[in-house]
């Protein structure tokens, strides 16, 4: 008979404790330890199980080995993937309720079951609402399986059983597992399950698609130990009331972390959208006081944000740093930079700093635009709407090189602007065709030039 024991399981980090106690003494959280029952079988399951038996191969041998990618139907999905599914690779996507994550997961079953078997697995849906949603997204000739099953072992045994290319499960924290008694969603059975899940995909080849929760704070629900398994983290993004949504790659063993694709979410479902830059980039009728057109790069896309910089006199004591989309203290310590060598007088200026589109400017490349746009706004004098600048802030004032310079130049000179600001180790021997190239290595140097 089988031995159960009860240990408390944190649910933020996954240790567990003989007893309760109100602070995890692994992560430190209050309040996080949880009871929950342990069989002694999951100790001698098929997570204890050694892969003996493996053939033993090189390197050389296994790169010459022809390396195949699924297509997805979708380019954005495949960009972030870095080039479509893996054979045998486990992906993780999360997101907010309502995002589209089941939307996405539907529509590449019904487009990659052209070619390969797909098994759609739903733990949250009957298959009459799975296909009332394939219905109002017109996928009604679609011929990927469904299945509506929770438990871990029958949804494995299922997809062995029509040898499926590529498994769908929604979502990992309806699973459960035959070898563990606790509830799920609980910690130990997010790790059985997406174990299991594991060495379904990596012994039959199968790619395995997981959907999963995520917390108030944004992250995927359970222990991060969860990100570590999987080869891929995903990751829905979405500024409110936006029908825009930004699929981000956190983790890519097979690809370039941080890469993005966009989708704009229409009654049909996810629609791609191929041309990014004229959703974040709002070209005004004429100049505008604080604004400057800057390069973002995202994993190998190369996108055009607008920056706006309000500076406002203050009416109290202790001057305002709101920054959205830009990093608070960073936005701080360029308004010092530009007050030490450029003698921009802020301090008793309320600034208000914003990226249009609800993007996140994560990189240093937009610090030259920051400023620009923070003089223009105090000066009242509109930058020319024919200019794009990036570049890096040192706290000496001066204008560091970024990286990808070409490609943020080719990308600005398509959308046609005609004057590019960039730290003068950027300038490329040859600009675009139409584009002047101005150098600058000081933040007065490029300053003057605007």
């Amino acid at each position: 008979m089988r031995k159960s024991k009860e240990v408390y399981v944190c649910q933020n980090c996954g240790a567990a404790a003989p007893k309760w106690q109100g602070q995890c003494p692994s992560c430190g959280d209050w309040n996080t330890l949880a009871a929950e029952l342990v069989s002694d079988a999951s100790r001698s399951g098929p997570a204890a199980r050694s892969a003996r038996g493996e053939p033993i191969s090189t390197l050389a041998a296994e790169s010459q080995a022809p390396q195949t990618r699924l297509s997805t139907g979708s380019s954005e999905l495949d960009r972030v993937l870095g080039g479509g599914l893996v054979p045998g690779s486990v992906t993780l996507l999360g997101g907010d309720p309502g995002i589209g994550k089941s939307t996405l997961m539907l529509q590449a079953a019904a487009a990659l079951n052209t070619g390969h078997p797909v098994l759609y697995a739903t733990g949250e849906e009957s298959l009459s609402q799975v296909a009332l949603r394939g219905r109002r997204l017109g996928l009604e000739a679609a011929t990927a399986r469904l299945i509506a099953e929770t438990c871990v072992e029958q949804i494995v045994a299922a997809a062995a059983g029509m040898q499926a290319a590529i498994l769908i499960v929604d979502s990992i924290q309806t699973m459960y597992s035959e070898h563990l008694e606790s509830a799920p969603g609980a910690v130990a059975q997010l790790r059985e399950c997406t174990a299991a899940l594991v060495r379904y995909a990596k012994s039959a080849g199968t790619a395995v698609l997981l959907v999963g929760h995520v917390t108030k704070e944004g992250q995927i629900a359970g222990p991060r130990v969860l990100e570590h398994m999987v080869d891929t983290v995903l990751y829905f993004e979405s500024d409110t009331g936006s029908r825009f949504r930004v699929l981000r790659s956190v983790k890519n063993r097979f690809g370039a972390a941080n890469e993005i694709g966009v989708f704009a979410m229409v009654e049909q479902g996810l629609r791609e959208v191929t041309n990014p830059s004229a959703i974040f980039l709002s070209r005004h009728g004429e100049p505008v006081p604080g604004s400057v057109i800057t390069v973002m790069r995202e994993g190998t896309r190369s996108l055009l944000i607008e920056v706006q910089v309000l500076a406002d006199a203050s009416l109290g004591a202790n001057p305002r740093r709101v920054a959205v989309g830009i990093d608070g203290n960073r936005l701080t310590m360029l308004l010092a930079v530009a007050h030490r060598h450029a003698a921009l007088a802020l301090q008793a200026q309320d600034v208000f700093a914003n990226v249009v589109g609800g993007v996140r400017l994560a990189e240093t490349a937009g610090d030259l635009a920051i400023v620009l746009a923070a003089r223009s706004s105090l000066r009242d004098a509109p930058v020319p709407t024919s200019l794009v600048a990036f570049g890096e802030l040192g706290l000496a004032g001066e204008i560091r090189p970024v990286p990808f310079g070409e490609e943020r130049l080719r990308e600005a000179a398509k959308h046609g602007f005609t004057t590019a600001l960039v730290p003068e180790a950027n300038v490329p021997r040859r600009p675009p065709e139409g584009m002047r190239v101005i150098g600058v290595t000081r933040l007065s140097q490029a300053l003057d030039a605007v």
